[in-house]
């Protein structure tokens, strides 16, 4: 009995240190963080005798000394990230030039940005996009963008207020004053019939006075893209005239003013709400753009008193000739002179009318700039505020 109990002893023994010795054990293929050069962002260019140039936005983690700041430059710095670039016949092959140069080993985990320089933009970027869909490590949420000049110019510019250009466009992107478009947003427009696309439009502002060396980098307007080409631009006032109809309209400031009177009224976009209403009769196609928006009155510079029903339903009448003005001149943009349709509208004729778009779906180029397009907009105004109160004294008196 005593040597039945010291065996369970011994085999009880054996099986804890057996499995602590498993708990204990490293990974035997773990990589250190030092090891690693964390890509931030990454910038594709068009090279010399079409190569693709790609560069990247490194970080080295390290511990950070007193009174160090960040720095970025086209070659070794003593700060925390830099710019490195590399040539190659494909991005494969500039990818792994790039490794050549680098003691680290690159790590795609951390980039959240991919800029693509206008040249290369304009001679066509589904290649590029599906390298970047078919490659493990990228994430595919990450925000493309189409930069003025070339990409790697912008990924050195060094904000103000930010460490590096990419922290910089990733807080513009998700600030939604423009639009928004990650890597498989991209590829989901790129692969549908229209075959159309939209992107945001990086240029660097001119360094300032006060420093002559910073060149910081903003989000101005949005390129257009067609067969995966870049077929134009569109500006601020254009790029917020989409912003409606594919219900990114988050946040935004609307001012308006009348004729024949002094001051304005600026009004602040509490939410909205947008919807693509498709027809066909009698052979026509037809899309109504409806909108609803909810604002608030941020300034009043007028002598109107906005606690007058009648002023504010003349308010609220205004806001929405802004707004569709603004539709109705990106429309035209879309239709008659570029011929893309960025907004989805032939998704949601598939939706309504399967048969009919099957039928018709090759003739979409043709079809889309003849579709007659309406809107349907309705405002409410629901906060006027308090400093109107002089408004309404001077009313009643």
């Amino acid at each position: 009995m005593c040597k039945i109990r010291a065996i369970k002893r011994t085999f009880t023994l054996f099986l804890l240190i057996s499995l602590a010795s498993m708990v204990l054990t490293g990974c035997w293929d773990r990589t250190e963080i030092n090891d690693l050069a964390l890509i931030l962002a990454a910038g594709i260019d068009k090279g010399k005798n079409n190569n693709i140039e790609l560069s990247v936005l490194v970080f080295i983690p390290r511990p950070q000394q007193s009174g160090q700041g960040t720095e970025m430059s086209s070659g070794g710095s003593s700060g925390q990230s830099f710019v490195r670039s590399a040539e190659g016949e494909t991005i494969a092959d500039a990818m792994a030039r790039l490794q050549e140069a680098l003691t680290r080993k690159i790590f795609w985990g951390q980039s959240e940005v991919i800029l693509i320089g206008d040249k290369l933009a304009k001679k066509g970027i589904s290649e590029q996009i599906d390298f970047w869909m078919r490659h493990s490590e990228p994430r595919i949420r990450a925000d493309v963008l189409v930069a003025k000049g070339k990409a790697k110019t912008v990924l050195k510019a060094i904000p103000e207020l930010e460490k590096d250009a990419s922290i910089q466009l990733r807080k513009i992107v998700k600030s939604h004053i423009g639009v928004r478009v990650t890597v498989k947003d991209l590829l989901q427009m790129l692969s549908h019939k229209s075959n159309a696309a939209v992107l945001p439009w990086v240029e660097n502002l001119p360094p300032s006075q006060m420093d002559t060396k910073k060149a910081i980098p903003i989000i101005k307007g949005a390129a257009v893209f067609k067969d995966g080409k870049m077929v134009g631009r569109l500006s601020d006032k254009e790029t917020r005239g989409i912003l409606w109809p594919r219900n990114e309209m988050k946040s935004g400031v609307i001012t308006i003013s009348f004729k024949g009177e002094k001051g304005s009224i600026s009004l602040n976009l509490l939410r909205s709400h947008n919807e693509l209403i498709p027809s066909i009769k009698n052979g026509k196609w037809s899309m109504r753009i409806k909108s609803n928006a909810d604002v608030e009155v941020f300034q009043n510079t007028t002598e109107f008193n906005l606690f007058d029903p009648t002023v504010i339903k003349k308010a609220e009448k205004k806001v929405v000739d802004e707004i569709e003005e603004r539709e109705r001149f990106v429309m035209t943009e879309l239709q008659k002179k570029l011929n893309a349709d960025i907004l989805g509208f032939g998704d949601e004729f598939e939706k309504k009318y399967p048969q009919i778009w099957k039928k018709n779906r090759d003739q979409w180029d043709e079809i889309f700039p003849e579709i007659a397009v309406s809107f349907d907009t309705k405002v409410k105004i629901q906060r006027t505020g308090l400093a109107d109160e002089k408004h309404k004294r001077g009313a009643e008196r």
